[in-house]
């Protein structure tokens, strides 16, 4: 298939095509058809490049066909002799190894260009030395010793530009001797070479090739070839055995064996255009430059053509899709297996030109791609870094569970993290890259650090909010307690217990502390956070406290009055010294101001509690707002010998509390005279002794009545009776409180009406024994409500039983039933609101002396 291929090729090649025209514009777009469709681009260093020059009509283009096989336009005869290749044509050898491309130049001393045009024949003579491998000089035999027909001038001015332009390139001269007559070729090739050595030796030479041979430009070989027209048979047998000389041309020995600058096939065409137009400008043509320049252009494309293919690699853009979805295991080896792929083809396109110039747009190339695939790179190392960072977290998170201290646990983890991190990163890395991959280690040794810091700072603020969270539930209640409490030992015995807590906590916290190994200044930092916090929990507690002061005073001044030293409520009956109770009970109130008045957390002792007392309790408080305030020791805004921080109620502030308590505990004390003179008046009511001596004696006739006649002491019994029930019903102290004309006048209206419900009840009870004492015996659990039970009959009827006296005699219960005045003389109805029930069931308060007596008197 390859041979076919090659065959194809050939014969698309042979096809001549103009490279040059006759106005030498160069015909860049089909000349690169051409050497696409020969195959020439492709064959690298492996290709030789032949021309022929010679005079017009002297059969150059029937040569160059007849000897490679290609089809040239040859001059017809029979229309006369005239110019018939125009400009510079070209195509591929057929048959011939390695590639060879012919090209046939327009031939010299024609009439078409006219006596002094010789312009394009240097220029193509010129253009044709300076691309071939081979050129073949084809001349007459005849005009061998001749000055102009010999070509002599035109090789002079070509030897002596290349002189001055050409750095040694060693082209093969081979000279075809036409139309060979009886003379031998070893008698023509001697003066032909004579002639050329003395062209060359008359030919000015720059100062850096003055003693330059022949040899070192051009090899000279002469062949000679019989006449076409009388001889054709014999002349195509010489041109068949000619043409075995084409035959690895280029290989040792042949006849381009020791050609040297060749360029590449595929930057041929492009060379030779450069130096085309060079030529036609008439500027000097360095062969070094212009091989580096060739080297540079051709090796662009490649490069591009490789990145291009790169670019659009399958293997590639499946490689850089895998990265952006998440780390891939092998990355460096396969990204670095496909630009090795890449770059192994530039080597394989370029390594026929200019060896510094093929290195340095390799590098260029390299570094293209490395820059194309280094985001693949970055990425696959972020993903690295936050797999690296995730695994920190996680082990870290476990680490800490198992119990194992905090520094120890993120020595272990950040190694064990860093370790699996930089294996990914060498993973990643691709050796045609010296990729540094440490500033990306040092943001993933940030991010553990940041985040270790992070969960640092948190266990430490739940270490401390732990602490302080004990701290505070062993401090807030007690403390409390200690301050509702309040006395001389408050103060110490909150400092006790403040110490006493503290030392029982700072322990586990030190412990903990320990894991985190952060060295003592801060652990000591910590626990005095935890001292100061306890010390604020107190102050603030004491704050709290202090601002219901005048709540706590009433408090304690109601406990202190109100009940004895057995906590028993005290009962005034008249003998109970009030004004001593009261003080008593306010400088107990006042030494709770004292302790409440300012935080003490050391034991140097105060004059506060003094002062209050000797002001407030035993100084009279109007006296002293009159006095001036200089000598007041509480008309000021701080204590002595006390920081004003640690004060929660300055001095001015404790006389106005004293002030406002004094006044919200005076009713207190009233109600206790009061009562006190409410009792006395109850026990004064029965006359003294003598009296009772003087009305037994005066009355001594009316009493042995009274004994003679039994009737009569019932009577008079039941008359009193009759009248303490009027008189507990009427509530007679209650009526007098307001006057004496208006109690008589209320009394005086409610005495039938009540009268007439007493005699009501009487006779209801009298009706209806049975019933009464049936209810009586009822389990509890049985009972009626109270509060729908009719009211005790106040008179004992001759059927009562003894059951009914001892009801009688049996004190009220805490809740008393008040009897119903006339108009709500009936039970209350059902469908009255429990709280009008419960107001219709509240007693009526009467005199203590009254009840007693109603009790004494039953």
């Amino acid at each position: 298939m390859a041979e076919v291929d090659a065959a194809a090729a050939a014969a698309v090649g042979a096809q001549a095509v103009q490279l040059i025209d006759g106005e030498g514009e160069f015909a860049g777009e089909s000349a690169e058809r051409f050497m696409t469709a020969a195959g020439v681009a492709g064959c690298g260093l492996s290709y030789a490049v032949v021309a022929i020059m010679g005079p017009q009509s002297s059969g150059k283009s029937t040569l160059l066909n007849l000897l490679f096989g290609t089809n040239f336009r040859e001059m017809d005869a029979f229309r006369g002799r005239s110019q018939t290749t125009k400009g510079i044509w070209m195509a591929r050898c057929v048959g011939v190894e390695p590639c060879t491309v012919v090209m046939d130049l327009e031939g010299t001393d024609g009439r078409e260009r006219g006596e002094d045009d010789t312009a394009f024949e240097k220029q193509s003579s010129l253009f044709a030395l300076a691309i071939s491998d081979i050129v073949l000089i084809n001349m007459w035999c005849h005009d061998i010793g001749r000055e102009q027909a010999a070509n002599k001038p035109l090789l002079k001015t070509v030897f002596q530009v290349m002189m001055r332009l050409f750095s040694p390139r060693k082209t093969t001269l081979l000279f075809v001797i036409r139309d060979k007559t009886r003379t031998p070729l070893e008698h023509l090739e001697p003066v032909l070479r004579e002639d050329i050595q003395k062209i060359w030796n008359s030919v000015p030479k720059p100062e850096a090739h003055k003693d330059t041979p022949l040899s070192e430009f051009f090899n000279v070989e002469v062949t000679a070839l019989p006449s076409f027209e009388e001889k054709e048979e014999q002349f195509r047998e010489q041109v068949q055995q000619l043409r075995q000389r084409f035959a690895n041309s280029i290989a040792p020995g042949g006849l381009a064996g020791d050609r040297r600058g060749v360029v590449p096939a595929s930057g041929f065409l492009f060379s030779s255009q450069q130096i085309w137009k060079i030529i036609r400008e008439n500027k000097d043509l360095d062969l070094p430059a212009h091989k580096v320049m060739v080297a540079t252009v051709r090796c662009d494309e490649i490069a591009n053509e490789r990145f291009g293919c790169l670019t659009s690699d399958a293997e590639w853009l499946d490689l850089e899709n895998d990265v952006q979805a998440g780390s891939v295991l092998g990355f460096g080896k396969k990204l670095g297996s496909i630009v090795e792929v890449h770059m192994e083809e530039y080597d394989k396109e370029a390594v026929y030109f200019d060896e510094a110039v093929r290195k340095a747009k390799r590098q260029l190339l390299e570094s293209r791609i490395l820059n194309l695939v280094q985001p693949a790179f970055q990425k696959n190392l972020s993903h690295l870094r936050t797999k690296a960072l995730e695994k920190f977290k996680t082990g870290l998170d476990q680490s800490l569970e198992s119990g194992k201290g905090f520094a120890a646990s993120v020595r272990e983890t950040t190694e064990s993290s860093l370790s699996e991190f930089n294996q990914g990163c060498a993973d990643s890395v691709i050796k045609q890259a010296d990729w540094d991959y440490s500033k990306i280690l040092e943001k993933v040794r940030r991010d553990i650090e940041d985040h270790a810091l992070s969960v640092r700072e948190s266990k430490l603020t739940e270490l401390t909010n732990h602490a302080k969270e004990k701290l505070r539930k062993a401090l807030v209640e007690p403390v409390e307690s200690l301050f509702d409490a309040a006395g001389q030992t408050t103060w110490a015995s909150i400092e006790s217990l403040y110490k006493r807590e503290t030392q029982a906590i700072l322990p586990e916290v030190f412990k903990a502390l320990s894991g985190f190994e952060m060295g003592s200044e801060f652990s000591e930092e910590m626990v005095s956070k935890l001292r100061d916090y306890g010390q604020s929990i107190v102050e603030n507690k004491a704050k709290e406290e202090a601002s219901k002061i005048l709540m706590h005073m009433k408090e304690r001044f109601t406990v202190v009055f109100s009940h004895d030293k057995d906590s028993m409520p005290r009962t005034w009956t008249g003998k109970e010294d009030v004004r001593a109770i009261a003080k008593e009970a306010r400088s107990a109130a006042l030494k709770l101001l004292s302790v409440l008045a300012v935080i003490r957390w050391d034991d140097k002792p105060d004059r506060i509690e003094n002062i209050l007392i000797s002001t407030l309790l035993d100084g009279s408080v109007a006296s002293m707002s009159s006095s001036a305030s200089s000598g007041d020791p509480l008309a000021s805004t701080s204590w002595e010998e006390v920081h004003p921080k640690h004060t929660l109620i300055t001095p001015a502030q404790c006389k106005s509390v004293w002030k406002q308590f004094q006044s919200e505990t005076e009713f207190t004390i009233t109600q206790a005279v009061s009562t006190q003179q409410a009792h006395r008046r109850g026990n004064g009511r029965l006359p003294p002794p003598w009296a009772l001596v003087a009305m037994a004696v005066l009355g001594f006739d009316e009493i042995m009545m009274l004994l003679r006649n039994p009737i009569y002491v019932f009577l008079l019994f039941v008359g009193y009776l009759l009248v303490r029930a009027l008189a507990v019903q009427l509530d007679i102290g209650r009526e007098f409180q307001n006057g004496m004309v208006p109690g008589i006048l209320s009394v005086s209206a409610k005495l039938l009406p009540t009268l007439q419900n007493l005699l009501n009840k009487v006779a209801t009870d009298q009706q209806h024994p049975p019933q009464q004492q049936g209810q009586q015996h009822r389990p509890p659990a049985a009972e009626a409500p109270e509060a729908q039970q009719p009211p005790p009959p106040l008179l004992l009827s001759p059927k009562s039983s003894m059951s009914e006296l001892r009801r009688l005699h049996t004190p009220p219960s805490p809740v008393r039933r008040s009897v119903s005045s006339p108009s709500h003389s009936s039970p209350p109805s059902p469908k009255a609101s429990p709280r009008k029930v419960a107001e219709d069931q509240k007693p009526r308060r009467a005199p203590d002396n009254e009840s007693s007596s109603a009790y004494s008197i039953v």
